[in-house]
């Protein structure tokens, strides 16, 4: 799969440089260790997000295109190619989501009181450590969720593993889920999402308990749906499953 990665990302990096030659740009595939989010503008760009689920033919896939300015997720835009399906946003302009021909929709499609976790509907991802400390989290962490009231779990609604960080985003942009969590993404896997779901009127914030206010490339991340209240005591609730312990991703605590 790493052809077609690849050749999407240097389709997508050359039509964006053509147009804006002094924008910065950051892809999955020309990724190198080290290079990091600047001031300067910078397309953040994921090329296929869901590549497992492109090689088995299931059909979460999309291309994710969001340029970041002063740091801050200003455009976001992701598309799904098997689904018809686009989600759009720009930063004060609100965000947008449009399946085929039909008319653009408003985002978020509906909006709801937050009531806490063992209503939601929560998208979580295993990534690719199956063992040590980030292992160990994810496991608490979704069996905690997932366990009896009784035997001192949360009991939530429904947990969704879906192979795509900027799909199930954009899906809590527009209402249809609750929350998503995972730590271990990169900036180019939620970019364009955040974007979309912060003028949704959702939430990012860290994966880990306490910063309100990551960095786009902070790997961790905890997004929440719009809602008319409650969004802050989810957080504040989710991230109580945490507890103390922490994955060795992103910058210390």
């Amino acid at each position: 799969m790493t052809e077609i990665d690849q050749a999407v990302e240097l389709f997508i990096r050359t039509r964006l440089t053509k147009q804006y030659p002094n924008f910065a740009f950051i892809g999955e595939e020309s990724y190198t260790t080290g290079e990091t989010i600047t001031s300067q503008p910078t397309f953040v760009v994921d090329p296929i997000d869901g590549t497992s689920n492109f090689v088995h033919g299931f059909p979460a896939v999309c291309v994710s295109i969001g340029l970041v300015i002063a740091e801050s997720p200003t455009v976001g835009v992701v598309f799904s190619p098997f689904c018809d399906e686009l989600w759009y946003a720009i930063k004060g302009q609100g965000a947008f989501t449009q399946r085929g021909s039909e008319t653009p929709k408003h985002l978020p499609l509906s909006m709801t009181p937050l009531q806490g976790l063992e209503s939601a509907c929560i998208g979580i991802e295993w990534g690719s450590d199956r063992e040590g400390p980030n292992f160990e989290l994810n496991l608490k962490v979704f069996t905690t969720l997932a366990r009896t009231t009784a035997t001192g779990g949360r009991f939530v609604n429904s947990l969704r593993c879906t192979g795509s960080a900027a799909m199930t985003i954009c899906r809590v942009a527009a209402g249809q889920q609750d929350a998503f969590w995972e730590c271990g993404s990169w900036a180019w896997d939620v970019a364009a999402a955040w974007c979309i779901l912060v003028e949704a009127g959702g939430l990012m914030v860290d994966g880990h308990p306490g910063d309100w206010d990551p960095a786009v490339d902070n790997r961790r991340y905890l997004a929440v749906r719009p809602a008319m209240s409650g969004k802050h005591e989810f957080v504040e609730d989710f991230w109580s499953v945490i507890g103390d312990d922490r994955t060795s991703y992103g910058p210390p605590c």
